[in-house]
């Protein structure tokens, strides 16, 4: 069971859930839980994680936050 982790983003509270077990330094793809609805971040030549398919509506701001909480969380 995965524990819900929690991120602060324009002032609001959000909570996710991370699905991807085993993260490591090697890990590419990450898929979450958001309110419901499963994303898929990709970490881009540059290092940093986006988010598959993205939308306006999946809130693409928070997406990338929440890439780069992961991978403060897991030191990627």
């Amino acid at each position: 069971m995965n524990l819900p982790m929690r991120i602060t983003f324009d002032e609001r509270d959000y909570t996710y859930v991370v699905l991807t077990k085993g993260i490591t330094k090697e890990t590419t793809a990450i898929e979450i839980n958001l309110n419901d609805i499963e994303y898929q971040l990709v970490c881009n030549p540059k290092g940093d994680w986006d988010v598959v398919d993205a939308t306006v509506n999946n809130h693409p701001g928070l997406l990338k936050a929440i890439g780069r909480n992961i991978k403060l969380r897991y030191r990627l």
